[in-house]
């Protein structure tokens, strides 16, 4: 009987320790009807991914450079993007932004967990 519970709490304690935990972001994929997204397997850096995709579909096509007056306004650097962080990523996962073009499946990924991790200037 001892060696049955030992083996049992051996066994028990394997599955605990090999169990995974995911401590990443998840947040809806766009377009997927609500599935979840695991943004710890998605780069989403503002300067190097998330700051190029908005500079060459948003101003470099005149719709949100300086001084524009369309929906939040210039997109043109960390701050004003912050700002209207939410909107940006409502409009880019329903599809009604970009205007002039589309994003590819892993750009919005990349603003959806960008948003949904804080918005952060990294």
């Amino acid at each position: 009987m001892k060696k049955l519970l030992t083996l049992f709490i051996m066994v028990a304690f394997v599955a605990i320790a090999c169990s995974k935990s995911e401590s990443g972001t998840t947040t809806p994929t766009p377009g997927t009807g609500g599935t979840t997204l695991n943004c710890s397997t998605i780069d989403s850096r503002f300067t190097a991914v998330v700051f190029p995709i908005i500079q060459n579909s948003c101003g470099a096509v005149g719709c949100h450079n300086t001084g524009s007056v369309n929906g939040p306004g210039p997109l043109t650097n960390y701050d004003q993007v912050k700002a209207a962080a939410a909107q940006i990523k409502s409009s880019v996962e329903s599809g009604t932004m970009p205007k002039n073009g589309s994003l590819t499946t892993a750009q919005k990924n990349a603003i959806s967990c960008w948003v949904a991790s804080g918005a952060l200037n990294n």
